[in-house]
């Protein structure tokens, strides 16, 4: 007899893009009674996908909570977006999932698509289960999908079920553990039948390899096997059990969401297997006792104001009570973009908690503090820049203040105020990601943005030595102007800086006079002859000569600068351009491609090795200019079903020559 949970429990659908995960949440809904009538992708889901964002690009943008009863027992289902640059929203989910049902096609070349999800949740134990979706017209049979999919999984795939075929058709299963077969219907729970004669050899032999699998964990099981002893259903069900809640194993069942086929037999093993609330903060290492709950998504929804997506692991959350030096306003159930007000949130329900100001995605609330947990993951490296401007500069603060918004609402968005071009950067995991939230700015807040691609941090420097006399004098009626420099200009070794001295003597230049020199030339190095910041030299200030009635700071620093113009043009300007180190990970059988796609964007391979802790991948360390990194992650993940990706950091300055740097001095010319 199945034991009731003791609360709710939670379990996320991910996977990669057009897997069919809305339209799996969609039918795990009318299998519980919860809808009466499904969505589909032409008219707009119901409950998934329900942002303006979402239907715009008939895509999910983010995730999506639907919350349902299974045979009595209370579940929350999150949907959460299947495209790389969105995954943050997945990750984020997962922390506070009970399990997670990979979604996923039956195509060998996609099977590594699920790569990057499988090491995730595997690094942070989340039990899971792989649901092959579309298999009613698959042209792969299922254990060479299975092959495929164990070749990137570090967990061994269990196959709970064998597919039934009419002609090149899939229209039933085998249960593998009690050994019955089922015709599918549409849109209807299948039908127990005979099992086919055709099958069964296939169902005995698919059936000793799960028990083989099984037996890898559990001694009893191994000696029965060796022994020829058949295990008892309710044996080789609790070692699924209890194997699958350990994420030792992963569990692979297939069906097909848009015919309904598949998915009670999927509920069903979420059902009878799937951990409870307590197991889960016990492997997060959250305390018991009082109120907890952990923030896993934050949403300002225009009037309601800053709601905070939470999953109450611990005593109940209810309306009015202070959470983290807070007072929670309002406690909501979820079902899609539906929130409907509730007394209070128990242990095991996801809810939206309204108007906790300072509470930030990640954080773990309980009555006596809000804090980030050690076990929370890092947000996402940002990949992908653009500038952006409010299209009316009266909302120049208020688009400062949106930004910080969307970066409350998604963590792998990052803002920044560049310090060489003074542009206002927004960054994110690739230009899909940057558009969604120019549109989400302008849906949900009502700020119009324009956007461009960023400046390049271009500087320059000399290669020539050369020493300059300049004067700035001045005479209007009254005191004039008068300040005489003579100056020393030279190159100084990459990564210097700026150096600036003065050998006066006799006070030739008085010294209240010689940081007005100083400033002058840093005011003629913001743009040098080339057009560009200038770096890596050295100006000594050696001579010069003052007038006691005229002269000032204003006239020294107006002689530096004229100084510093007129010579610099004669010190042989050259152009330096940005040189990254970037760390690139991708499955090895890419690995060719990436070095001639380094090497076609002017990059030089430093060396590469088998990435540490990933299966089958490998990391390519090169130099890359900087000009060269713009869209480098949409033509890396191109070239690798999506799922290539890096890390960078700047490294140094290098001459820039030939054709290219002559168009970007006359570029910043125009």
């Amino acid at each position: 007899m199945t034991k009731t949970p003791s609360g709710p429990r939670v379990a996320a659908l991910v996977g990669p893009y057009l897997s069919g995960k809305t339209a799996l949440l969609e039918s795990i809904l009318a299998a519980c009674g919860t809808i009466t009538r499904k969505g589909n992708a032409k008219e707009g889901y119901l409950v998934g996908d329900g942002s303006p964002e979402s239907k715009a690009r008939n895509m999910s943008t983010e995730l999506s909570v639907a919350t349902a009863e299974y045979l009595g027992e209370k579940w929350s289902f999150v949907d959460c977006p299947g495209s790389i640059e969105l995954v943050q929203e997945t990750y984020n989910a997962l922390m506070v999932a009970d399990c997670a049902v990979i979604v996923c096609e039956p195509e060998l070349d996609k099977a590594l698509t699920i790569s990057p999800l499988l090491k995730f949740l595997d690094d942070h134990k989340i039990p899971h289960i792989i649901f092959i979706n579309k298999m009613d017209h698959a042209s792969v049979g299922v254990k060479a999908t299975l092959e495929a999919l164990q070749e990137v999984s570090d967990r061994p795939l269990v196959l709970r079920e064998i597919p039934l075929r009419d002609g090149n058709d899939v229209n039933g299963h085998v249960d593998l553990v009690s050994e019955r077969a089922f015709q599918w219907q549409e849109g209807k729970a299948s039908d127990l039948m005979q099992l086919p004669a055709s099958a069964e050899s296939r169902e005995v032999d698919a059936r000793t390899e799960m028990l083989e699998t099984l037996a890898d964990f559990d001694d009893h099981l191994l000696e029965e096997l060796l022994e020829d002893v058949t295990p008892s259903t309710d044996e080789i069900y609790e070692n699924l059990k209890r194997d699958f809640q350990e994420d030792s194993i992963v569990p692979v069942f297939f069906g097909s969401a848009e015919h309904d086929n598949g998915i009670t037999r999927l509920l069903k093993a979420l059902r009878h297997e799937a951990p409870e609330q307590s197991q889960t903060a016990e492997r997060l290492g959250l305390a018991k006792g009082e109120a907890i709950a952990q923030v896993f998504k934050t949403l300002y929804a225009g009037h309601v104001g800053k709601i905070s997506l939470a999953r109450v692991f611990s005593g109940a959350i209810k309306d009015g009570a202070d959470l983290g030096a807070e007072r929670v306003s309002g406690v909501y159930s979820l079902f899609g973009q539906k929130q409907t007000k509730q007394a209070h949130g128990s242990a095991g329900e996801v809810v939206a908690l309204g108007r906790l100001d300072k509470a930030l995605t990640g954080m773990s609330l309980s009555e006596k503090e809000g804090k980030v947990p050690d076990f929370w993951p890092e947000p996402l490296t940002p990949l992908f820049s653009m500038s952006i401007h409010a299209e009316n500069r009266s909302d120049e603060v208020k688009l400062t203040e949106v930004l910080a918004k969307l970066v409350e609402e998604d963590p792998s968005y990052a803002i920044e105020q560049s310090q060489d071009s003074g542009e206002l950067l927004l960054w994110g995991q690739g230009e899909m990601h940057l558009l969604i939230a120019i549109d989400r700015m302008n849906n949900r807040f009502n700020m119009s943005v324009t956007s461009e691609r960023p400046e390049v941090p271009y500087k320059e420097t000399i290669q020539k030595s050369i020493s300059h006399h300049a004067r700035h004098k001045k005479q209007s009626g009254g005191h004039g102007q008068f300040g005489d420099v003579h100056l020393e200009i030279k190159p100084l070794a990459r990564g210097s800086g700026f150096n600036f001295e003065d050998t006066i003597t006799g006070g030739v230049v008085p010294k209240q006079y010689i940081p007005a020199v100083e400033n002058g030339v840093k005011d003629y190095m913001k743009r040098g002859p080339l057009g560009f910041p200038v770096v890596d030299i050295c100006v000594t200030l050696t001579d010069g000569q003052f007038h006691a009635v005229d002269s000032s700071d204003m006239a020294f620093r107006a002689a530096a600068q004229l100084g510093m113009r007129e010579a610099m043009p004669s010190c042989k300007p050259v152009l330096l351009e940005p040189i990254c180190e970037v760390d690139i990970s991708m499955p090895s059988e890419f690995t060719s491609k990436i070095q001639r796609l380094v090497s076609g964007r002017r990059g030089q391979i430093l060396g590469f090795d088998a990435k540490e802790g990933w299966k089958g991948w490998d990391e390519v360390t090169v130099q890359l200019p900087q000009s060269e990194m713009h869209d480098l992650i949409v033509e890396l993940r191109s070239l690798t079903l999506g799922v290539g990706t890096f890390n960078w950091r700047f490294d140094h300055l290098q001459e820039f020559v030939g054709k290219q740097a002559d168009q970007v001095v006359a570029n910043r010319a125009d």
